[in-house]
């Protein structure tokens, strides 16, 4: 078993709770089905949003779904001029065979944010 880490992103219409939770759910849900993962595999997760986004904690949407024993944290993405807005972000760090390659998800608009990646979309 060896650590191995994994990026996911997704985008929200709109400042709103359920919307952000919504998306959350989507995002982690995606990220599990691809890479064969159970919340119990999982060693923490980072998310990051966007400035204009604040309404609730993606957090919140993660413990929902199961992830009420792996360490989970929510911080502000850095504000660039020009970068896509509304935007959650996750990095997940996950114990796995050293064989096993990461497929990273993004979805929604932010399938831009890394379209060099084909395991992304």
């Amino acid at each position: 078993m060896r650590l191995h880490a994994l990026r996911g992103a997704i985008t929200v219409d709109a400042n709103d709770r359920d919307q952000i939770l919504d998306a959350t759910e989507e995002l982690m849900h995606e990220l599990l089905e691809r890479n064969a993962l159970q919340p119990a595999d999982i060693v923490n997760c980072i998310f990051t949003m966007t400035e204009d986004l604040n309404a609730e904690f993606p957090a919140v949407a993660a413990r929902r779904m199961g992830f009420d024993r792996v360490p989970l944290l929510c911080v502000r993405e850095i504000d660039v001029p020009g970068a896509l807005p509304r935007v959650i972000r996750v990095l997940v760090q996950y114990q796995r065979d050293g064989a096993h390659e990461a497929q990273h998800v993004y979805l929604r608009e932010a399938k831009a944010l890394r379209a060099d990646l084909s395991s992304a979309q």
